[in-house]
């Protein structure tokens, strides 16, 4: 009988049946506030979204935009975030893939062309 009443001890703990359903796995316990966390997260990037719209991710602004949305989220949170893993954060609601520039546009950017000022600066008025 006093090996049954050790397998009373081991069974219960805390008064609650280690088979209890009320009793949640330690797992599910520690995963609870991390999708708090996440969720907080997302509600954040998308209220940054209403100032910096990811349609401005595309073109000469993306790093400006960019940047924009690490200071919302930094503020907002205080906690720091890199370019990547705001663009990763993007990548859950939006396909980035489409807001990547074409080879076009890189050609246009990319292009150099030497300043001069028009031959008409250096004409002087006579008197």
């Amino acid at each position: 009988m006093e090996g049954g009443g050790g397998r009373e001890k081991e069974e219960e703990q805390d008064g609650v049946s280690v088979h209890s359903p009320c009793k949640a796995p330690p797992s599910s316990a520690s995963s609870l506030p991390k999708e708090q966390q996440e969720v907080e997260l997302e509600l954040r990037l998308l209220e940054a979204l209403e100032i910096y719209p990811p349609v401005k991710l595309r073109g000469i602004h993306r790093h400006f935009v960019l940047y924009g949305l690490m200071e919302f989220l930094w503020k907002s949170l205080d906690r720091h975030f890199s370019p990547d893993e705001v663009l990763q954060l993007l990548d859950r609601f939006y396909n980035l893939e489409v807001l990547k520039p074409d080879d076009e546009e890189v050609d246009i950017l990319n292009h150099e062309e030497d300043f001069c000022l028009p031959q008409s600066y250096f004409v002087k008025e006579e008197s």
